[in-house]
């Protein structure tokens, strides 16, 4: 983090060129943009000529399905550059504008195509695997495969349309949670380290915990959750809302549970999801005992979880320009290949990225890939905080990742699924740790990187693996008709914290009300992913580092083949079994020896 007060943002306009991302592989410019868009729109009456014909023929089928892959190509080429040019800055209302419009015309257009799903599901079983085993069908086969494994669990079109009449309806404790959490909580002021008074918010309330000052961390602690207590019976209802919910149309489309419900789509068993919280669960010693050691390197009597979040080392600080962060993140990466690195070498050097920070620009970074376009960056980049380095190469991963598969796959079957999108990106976090620490100027530094990676995998495998065992425990809860309550929910997050955390880890009371201010809750069977992704990020780069070309060529394959595979067997195939839970053991291995490593050097 720095602690220099924050320099004032240019106007975009005043931003040089070289320095922002050039949107030319979607559109040359708007002119271009609103001619495709004009004719797309011309092309949404054009779904209803296949309406009702879809079972007669493969070459109606064929010609239905190349429509629809056609119409929806233009789309993420409209929607992709709408979306970009509405973070440079927020508060352009031509782009807002041109967002809005390319919304609505998505709208429109799936409301005609909606009829598509359900009449393909309609087609008998046999008629439907003549359909699929036709020539003209080839491109389509694995797309209609999938789609024909939801045939169980759709309904009758009148119940079909009963359960999409109630999606405002469904959403409305995630709706009534956010306004709540984001718009009318509202936290006070505190003084942080430096004796400066500063808003609580939830943006700050992270900075603080990172506060050097340990009376900082405890009073932000202490304040912010104050306002969950004072709201906990509604952030109990809006929770429990949101649970019911996922239980209803799991039952309602005939899954055996919430969960299965949600694993369904990317063909991902329970037993994925179990054996993760057992391995985990199995390894909890040596994240109690590097509880421990951060403990005692910080000398303190009592570890809270307010003490979890800063580095136990200070003063360290790493500078770099762009150029050289992308020299870092490029020497770190030349295990993969002169191939890949040329070409990310080139996007980054070249107008692949939106690099730093600009009046109105949205926060934070992403990646941004497309079939037709190049796979874009947003970073709002600080050359003297050594996590955007990391954030560089995070989503360089996401958008190799992009590069390689909308080169390899066809439209229909190049955009990955979440499931494996993580594992590319932290894939790239592992070779730079493993490059920095490698290249450390002491041991300080090296000690410093090695407790950066420790909380690395603390925050998303230990944690979300508890936050997954959470979604579980109270889905289970519902299912079995057992009552959600302030009490009930508190109850079952504190087994939690006390088998996660240890028993020599003071958890004060506050911290049960942890469990009501997690968005992803509300999506829930979500988190597991970030998991499952870093496990598998580990296992693969371990493979890559000590192996030789099959190992490369094995992994280059997984970034190749988007979505022409199941997840697990994307995966699988890349050298990685996610069905055991070995992945996850021997990420909490790894885990472990960083531990003692640390220990040592401190």
């Amino acid at each position: 983090m720095s602690t220099a007060a924050p320099a004032k943002l240019p106007n975009r306009s005043e931003v040089a060129p070289e320095d922002c991302w050039d949107l030319s592989s979607l559109f040359a410019d708007d002119a271009a943009w609103e001619s495709d868009f004009a004719v797309l729109e011309s092309k949404i009456a054009n779904f209803e000529t296949f309406r009702g014909r879809l079972g007669e023929s493969a070459k109606t089928l064929a010609e239905a399905l190349n429509f629809d892959n056609e119409f929806d190509l233009i789309a993420e080429r409209l929607g992709t550059y709408a979306f970009l040019k509405t973070t440079e800055d927020q508060g352009d209302s031509k782009y807002q504008g041109m967002k809005s419009r390319f919304q609505n015309l998505a709208v429109r257009a799936g409301q005609a195509a909606s009829y598509m799903r359900p009449e393909l599901l309609s087609i008998d079983a046999e008629t439907m695997a003549g359909l699929i085993e036709d020539p003209a069908v080839a491109p389509f086969r694995l797309q209609l495969e999938r789609l024909v494994r939801f045939r169980p669990h759709t309904l009758t079109d009148n119940e079909e349309r009963l359960l999409a009449m109630q999606g405002e309806m469904a959403s409305a404790a995630g709706n009534a949670f956010r306004q709540l959490n984001d718009a009318d909580l509202r936290f006070g002021e505190i003084e942080d380290h430096k004796g400066r008074t500063v808003e609580l918010s939830h943006a700050t309330f992270g900075q603080l915990l990172i506060s050097p000052q340990r009376k900082v961390r405890r009073s932000a602690f202490h304040q912010y959750y104050k306002q969950f207590a004072e709201h906990e019976n509604t952030f109990s209802a809006t929770l429990c809302g949101s649970v019911q919910r996922d239980v209803y149309y799991a039952k309602a489309r005939n899954y055996s549970s919430s969960l299965e419900a949600a694993l369904f789509p990317d063909n991902v068993p329970v037993s994925v999801y179990d054996n993760l919280i057992t391995a985990v669960r199995d390894s909890l010693p040596a994240v109690h005992h590097y509880l421990d050691v951060r403990r005692r390197k910080m000398e303190l009597k009592e570890l809270h979880h307010y003490d979890t979040y800063v580095p136990i080392l200070s003063g360290i600080e790493k500078h770099h320009t762009w150029d050289q962060a992308v020299d870092v993140v490029l020497q770190s990466l030349a295990p993969l290949g002169t191939d890949y690195v040329n070409t990310l070498e080139s996007g980054l050097r070249g107008r692949w990225s939106d690099r730093y920070p600009n009046r109105g620009k949205q926060s934070g970074a992403f990646s941004c890939g497309s079939f037709a376009g190049d796979p874009y960056i947003l970073m709002n980049f600080k050359p003297e905080v050594l996590n955007d380095v990391f954030t560089l190469t995070h989503e360089a991963g996401h958008s190799m990742h992009s590069w390689y598969s909308s080169r390899n796959q066809p439209f229909q079957y190049y955009n990955y699924t979440i499931f494996v999108a993580e594992v590319a990106s932290t894939f790239n976090e592992q070779l730079l740790t493993d490059y920095l620490i490698k290249n450390a100027a002491d041991d300080q530094e090296r000690a410093y990187l090695i407790n950066n990676e420790l909380d690395c995998i603390r925050a998303t495998v230990v944690r979300q693996t508890m936050f997954a065992e959470f979604e579980k425990k109270t889905h289970e809860m519902a299912e079995a008709g057992e009552p959600l309550t302030v009490a009930t929910f508190r109850a079952a997050y504190r087994e939690l914290l006390d088998a996660y955390f240890g028993p020599d880890f003071v958890i004060d009371k506050e911290l049960e009300l942890e469990c009501f201010r997690i968005p992803h809750f509300y999506r829930a069977f979500y988190v597991y992913k970030y998991a499952t992704g870093l496990s598998a990020a580990v296992a693969l780069s371990r493979r890559v580092l000590e192996g030789g070309q099959a190992e490369l060529d094995d992994y280059l394959s997984f970034l190749k083949g988007g979505c022409s595979k199941d997840p697990l067997d994307l995966l699988r195939d890349a050298g990685v079994d996610m069905t055991k839970p070995e992945p996850v053991a021997k990420t909490l291995e790894h885990f472990r020896n960083l531990t003692q490593e640390l220990d040592q050097l401190l």
